[in-house]
């Protein structure tokens, strides 16, 4: 008999945390590799959540079990805190406080799919969605776009991909990997499909708070009855906290009643220092968060001219999160130190291997042929890895 059952075995593992993780690995072994791969703030998360989280170490009322949907105060906060920053109204009821987003994507679609349900994906798309979907018994439908419409998908694109057993949307915006940002009559005309259709929508609001020029972020929730959405979130990338995994969902009091009897079997509580934390993030100012944009803008805007000088490379300009998806097609099949890469993936080995810059493959995200690179990191490494890239790609012949 196998010794893994064949539901594990047919999960990947993260590319992203696995090209970061043989970056961090040729580091260690004295090579200087600059990284593009990990999607983590390069600052360090604000001094007064630190504070926080140092205070709740020390109450006793912490070191204890606590509700497995979160702490009450935070479940309150988050709740106002969705008002503040979405527009949006809800209870504090309808809150689930999660181990990170991903514990969050992961719980909406347990509880939303039966096998054979179909879920529509706007391509390209973050990783971990495909995995989440797979485990919940769901089918991945793909929509995909590229750099000719700043890949967003449009109304008719998901109606040609909708058959009978599509009964989620998963909608991001902004995007990881593209920085894609829907505007907001775009938001609304989606929306209104979604609920023609009575779907489903799980919206991943992470990146709410990078956007960037006259781009702005709108939450979905507004235009899709209540009863039928669910909205995730948390602190990693608002807050450069993603080590102190607390996230979030947000739904219907049926679906967060029924998520929480699932956490409350596969991990009770997050940690409560971590909630505390949160808690302080949350109720908090979003200085820290604009500071943080305004460098994340000033990379943003570096990066893609630098990109688009290279020959081969043709980078859109991206309106929110911290990636850039350049398509490299134009530079497969060529002739680089000898050798001829024939898919981005390749390519990117080629690219860790010669350059010690480390990228990650569009293969990852469902469509070959791009490299998304994550502009969190200093501006010295920016501008030293890209240029490297640079010096290598116009080898190619």
């Amino acid at each position: 008999m196998p010794r893994i059952s064949a539901r594990i075995s047919a999960i990947s593992e993260s590319a992203t945390l696995a090209v970061d993780a043989k970056a961090k690995a040729m580091k260690a072994e004295g090579r200087p590799v600059i990284g593009f791969g990990a999607g983590e703030p390069d600052f360090p998360t604000p001094g007064y959540i630190v504070e926080a989280a140092v205070e709740a170490a020390r109450t006793p009322r912490f070191h204890k079990y606590t509700p497995a949907g979160g702490l009450p105060e935070l479940r309150q906060a988050i709740a106002d805190k969705t008002l503040r920053d979405s527009g949006v109204r809800v209870e504090a009821a309808q809150v689930l406080v999660t181990n990170g987003g991903k514990q969050a994507v992961y719980e909406a679609f347990a509880t939303l799919l039966d096998p054979g349900d179909e879920v529509l994906v706007v391509a390209p798309y973050w990783t971990t969605y495909p995995e989440a979907i797979k485990l919940a018994g769901g089918v991945q439908v793909d929509v995909v776009t590229d750099e000719t419409t700043g890949y967003l998908a449009s109304v008719e694109q998901l109606e040609a991909a909708r058959t009978e057993r599509t009964k989620v949307l998963l909608f991001v915006s902004p995007s990881n990997p593209t920085g894609a940002v829907y505007t907001r009559a775009e938001v609304e005309a989606i929306g209104a499909w979604a609920t023609e259709h009575s779907l489903w929508v799980v919206t991943d609001e992470i990146y709410e708070h990078l956007v960037y020029g006259e781009a702005e972020f709108t939450s979905i929730a507004h235009y899709v009855p209540a009863e039928h959405v669910v909205i995730l979130n948390g602190v990693a990338k608002t807050y450069a906290m993603t080590g102190w995994r607390v996230g979030w969902l947000i739904g219907p009091k049926d679906v967060v009643k029924a998520a929480t009897n699932l956490q409350s079997h596969a991990t009770s509580n997050v940690s409560n220092v971590a909630q505390i934390a949160a808690l302080a993030a949350v109720q908090g100012d979003l200085e820290a968060v604009a500071e943080m944009r305004k460098a994340f803008d000033r990379r943003r805007q570096t990066m893609v001219r630098l990109l688009n000088e290279i020959p081969g490379v043709l980078c859109p300009e991206p309106l929110g999160a911290f990636y850039v998806y350049p398509s490299v097609k134009a530079l497969l099949g060529k002739e680089i130190r000898g050798r001829r890469p024939q898919t981005s993936a390749e390519l990117a080995e080629l690219v860790l291997e010669e350059a010690e810059v480390a990228v990650v493959p569009g293969e990852a995200f469902g469509t070959p042929g791009y490299f998304r690179l994550s502009y969190a990191l200093g501006d010295d490494d920016l501008a030293e890895g890209v240029g490297r890239l640079a010096k290598l790609l116009a080898e190619a012949r």
